[in-house]
């Protein structure tokens, strides 16, 4: 029986290990963003109408393994402590790049999709987000790779005229690349 029971479990894990995904170009990319990253963040505080400076830190992990980013993000915001943590991949069913959001001022998880350039550097992805006013938004997320250890991150916010406001601009620069 134990014979048997061996042989079942060694048969289901080569089977499992013949349909795991093999991480595709746009996975192996993810993983060129694992570190520590120091953030500058320029945004459009809601409470005053004006703009607002902070500094924050974005620990960049791959824990599930090569197919996801795990990154978790704190700073203070509009004067208080914010707390972050997305996610992001690639559907290979959709051909695009996927993500969620969550964080210490919002109620609603944010899920969004999109696709890199072609040539790479830039990633833009779009989704419904939570306006200032708890109402749901559309909102455009846009990052530009300008070297292996600067990114620029844009968070544009739907107007009701359609048009799309920056809202939170994001300079990040990679601290280190070892994690612990």
């Amino acid at each position: 029986m134990n014979s048997i029971r061996l042989l079942s479990m060694l048969t289901l894990a080569v089977a499992l290990a013949a349909q795991t995904p093999q991480p595709a170009k746009q996975h192996r990319k993810l993983g060129e963003q694992v570190g520590i990253w120091d953030a500058e963040l320029a945004y459009l505080d809601f409470n005053t109408g004006k703009q607002a400076t902070s500094r924050g830190t974005s620990i960049r992990k791959q824990p599930p393994g090569a197919l996801w980013l795990i990154d978790s993000f704190q700073a203070k915001v509009m004067g208080m402590p914010f707390k972050g943590m997305g996610t992001t991949g690639y559907d290979p069913q959709k051909k695009k790049m996927v993500g969620t959001w969550i964080d210490s001022m919002t109620p609603s998880l944010m899920v969004i999709e999109g696709n890199w350039d072609d040539a790479g550097k830039v990633l833009t992805m779009a989704g419904m987000g939570t306006g200032a006013d708890g109402d749901p938004v559309k909102m455009k997320l846009v990052t530009t790779v300008h070297s292996a250890d600067k990114h620029v991150f844009q968070m544009f916010t739907q107007t009701p005229d359609g048009e799309d406001m920056l809202t939170m601009t994001i300079t990040y620069t990679r601290r280190t690349r070892q994690m612990d």
